[in-house]
């Protein structure tokens, strides 16, 4: 089993690559190959249902505008129990969980950190817009 350190410095390393897939996608410059939709929401779901099996942890928690549409999806990290929450958003332009890019960008850190358990939260959690 590698160390805590490798762990967290290797979620570090995942999450700078997802920052920089973001950016390639809003400049519709990407490159690497992705995995189909529908097996990386299969994929996702059948880690989801297993339910609690230990740490390491991930959590899924979809944001949106409204209850039809999520912009949103934060990822969140827990190595061990009582360890802080890390946490990485991606934001899509239209539905992140009908997003290929995403979808399959979640599963690979899924993959990645080894979790044993993959928690998400129901629905999409409505965001506040503040208009000023």
């Amino acid at each position: 089993m590698a160390s805590n350190e490798y762990i967290i410095g290797y979620l570090h390393l995942i999450c700078a690559l997802a920052t920089i897939i973001n950016l390639l996608l809003k400049r519709n410059i990407f490159w690497v190959p992705i995995m189909n939709l529908d097996k990386s929401t299969k994929r996702i779901a059948k880690r989801v249902k297993k339910g609690f099996q230990g740490y390491p942890q991930i959590s899924l928690a979809y944001f949106g505008e409204s209850i039809n549409c999520a912009n949103q999806v934060v990822i969140g990290f827990i190595q061990e129990e009582g360890a802080p929450v890390q946490e990485q958003t991606f934001s899509s332009k239209g539905d992140a969980r009908q997003d290929e890019t995403i979808q399959t960008t979640l599963l690979k850190i899924i993959e990645r950190a080894e979790a044993k358990t993959v928690l998400e939260t129901a629905g999409v959690t409505l965001m506040t817009v503040n208009k000023t």
